[in-house]
């Protein structure tokens, strides 16, 4: 047990009513050390995400792919995702977070680069599977990790500024990929989109060796921290516990399996990853069906609403933890955010206000999406966080796999993506309605403890 700092006792009996200046410090210290290199490798997991986005508008046409194969290829690897995900999360828990990202980023890096080389549909379905099975494990992980060192008064700013690295990534890599696949094309005989996989695959690599080297396990291995900083962090964030509900006597996995917040919270992650990846893997295509014929400018294009994203992103963060409220920020954003969406559809003879609408339904559904993972752990007790939000994650990433398929499928039949937009409108709207109803608010412990949340 560790020996109690009566200097620190105030800091422990207040941490659920108001952080102190020396935590603060503290905590802006943690913040400045870990957050850079974390969104800078989510960012590489996200551009790997959407970069196949772009691939499609060469990459369909010189392999003969229809929409109906682009989107099972696209949406599949969530299938092998999903599968992994779990093992992934409790083998993090054993060998720690270092070591665990580095694995993930060097395995999938070099799987993303190998999309290059794909000639067939079997082929791009086998790849991306593979991705899936690398990849698992990693963005749970981070949310895991994540828990390790912020108390849960802290964790919805820090989560907004980790998954800023979405829309960000987007803002960025949407010119990045639309360079490469015009600039790129015929160099040594390869196509653009072929280069695009290699150069955008490679650095993952790269980033994974400097997550190993600058991260820490755990605040209590932190070289950058002293002694006293340990301790004032310990006694934190053991004091954010109370109230958690005690383990499940049959074990982590059946712990999750048995709370109806596990299902729940999937079905609504399952609307967010919906929406997400609805609007990353067809954007690009949206934006080039406006009548914009060059490569790089669609990937110029895309970016505005992104970079909508980005500041939606921070803006709903720090929103959400000065009101202390979870629920309202990410529901009715990701509601309006997907009928901005779906409205697009009747505006494409109209460049602007299509845009427009398109950069709304951005800011909205990233910025409400990426507060959802604030929820889980404050329901969760820190015993079953590790199973419980790989779980969550795990069915409700199924969500990347089914937006891309059903609308890639009624896009072939139609040769349109209207309906299938409709239909995943419907669905997500059900996802946020989902978390009005049936998540109490004063199931969320926003200041430390359950009683606190604010309705």
């Amino acid at each position: 047990m560790a020996i109690q700092n009566p200097a620190l006792q105030p800091a422990q009996a207040g941490a659920a009513l108001a952080a102190t200046p020396e935590e603060d410090a503290v905590w802006s210290k943690i913040t400045w050390r870990l957050m850079p290199v974390i969104l800078i490798a989510y960012s590489m997991a996200f551009l790997d995400r959407i970069n196949v986005g772009y691939a499609k508008l060469t990459m369909q046409q010189d392999l003969h792919f229809s929409d109906a194969v682009y989107g099972l290829g696209a949406g599949i690897f969530f299938i092998t995702y999903l599968m992994f995900e779990v093992p992934s999360n409790l083998w993090l828990e054993k060998i720690g977070a270092r070591l665990s990202f580095l694995r993930i980023m060097v395995l999938w890096g070099l799987t993303s680069a190998a999309t290059a080389w794909v000639s067939t549909p079997t082929q791009f379905y086998m790849v991306r599977l593979l991705l899936g099975v690398f990849e698992a494990g990693f963005f749970p992980g981070v949310i895991l990790y994540l828990t390790y060192w912020y108390p849960s008064r802290r964790r919805g700013r820090v989560t907004g500024l980790f998954l800023f690295g979405m829309p960000i990534t987007g803002a960025i890599g949407g010119p990045l990929s639309g360079w490469i696949l015009k600039n790129w094309d015929g160099v040594s005989g390869w196509h653009g989109w072929q280069w695009l996989f290699v150069l955008e695959g490679i650095p993952t690599i790269l980033i994974g060796i400097i997550v190993y080297v600058l991260l820490a396990n755990t605040p209590g291995e932190a070289t950058f921290l002293s002694a006293r900083e340990k301790e004032l962090v310990r006694q934190v964030m053991d004091a954010d516990q109370r109230g958690s509900a005690p383990p499940h006597r049959h074990g982590k996995l059946a712990a999750a399996l048995a709370d109806p917040k596990t299902w729940v919270l999937a079905f609504v992650y399952f609307a967010c990853a919906a929406a997400v990846y609805t609007l990353t893997f067809w954007m690009p295509t949206m934006v080039k069906a406006l009548g914009i014929k060059d490569i790089a400018s669609v990937g110029w294009y895309t970016s505005i609403p992104f970079a909508c994203g980005s500041i939606a992103v921070l803006l709903l963060s720090r929103s959400s933890d000065h009101f202390k409220e979870r629920r309202m920020h990410v529901a009715i954003p990701l509601i309006i955010g997907m009928v901005a969406l779906y409205a697009t559809t009747f505006l494409m003879n109209s460049f602007l206000p299509a845009m427009l609408m398109l950069s709304i339904a951005a800011a909205l559904i990233f910025g409400g999406g990426a507060l959802f993972w604030s929820i889980p752990p404050t329901c969760l007790s820190r015993e079953a966080a590790a199973t419980g939000i790989a779980v969550i994650s795990s069915i409700g990433i199924l969500g990347g796999f089914v937006s891309p398929s059903i609308i890639g499928y009624i896009k072939t039949l139609t040769g349109s993506i209207d309906n299938g937009l409709l239909v995943m409108t419907v669905l997500i709207c059900a996802g946020g309605m989902t978390l009005l109803l049936a998540v109490p608010a004063n199931a969320l412990r926003v200041d430390g403890d359950p009683s606190d949340a604010v309705h």
